[in-house]
């Protein structure tokens, strides 16, 4: 467990504001079945997961309607959002320079496994 850090005014200041974490014990819920992956480039912005992040993947969680997952299309690894539309499985991206990928039949498609977390650098030097 660890203490909140809040994001807007000040809090008072807490006896104990930083413990000792153990970051896989916080992010992996399955050992076994986890997996890093680094994302290349941007088609997911939207969700907040960036060219460089590192995404933390379940294998063992089922993909729900809107999921984050890893999937293979046609061969080809993608990480996008799992939505079902009456029967069509649609692959979506989160920017607008991405359309959408309806699913074929003709199309191979596997899910490979669920985004739990994603991880990225806070970005240094940015002045407004």
């Amino acid at each position: 467990m660890t203490s909140p850090v809040y994001a807007g005014f000040p809090s008072p200041a807490q006896d104990e504001a930083m413990e000792q974490l153990d970051i896989e014990q916080l992010l992996v819920e399955h050992p076994s079945t986890t997996f890093f992956w680094r994302v290349e480039g941007c088609s997911m912005d939207g969700f907040g997961i960036h060219h460089g992040d590192y995404l933390v993947v379940d294998r063992a969680v089922p993909a729900a309607d809107g999921s984050v997952v890893i999937a293979i299309l046609n061969g080809g690894f993608v990480v996008k959002q799992l939505v079902r539309r009456r029967g069509v499985v649609v692959l979506r991206s989160a920017h607008p320079d991405y359309p959408e990928i309806c699913v074929t039949e003709e199309q191979d498609l596997a899910i490979w496994g669920v985004v739990r977390w994603s991880v990225h650098r806070v970005p240094i030097g940015i002045s407004r």
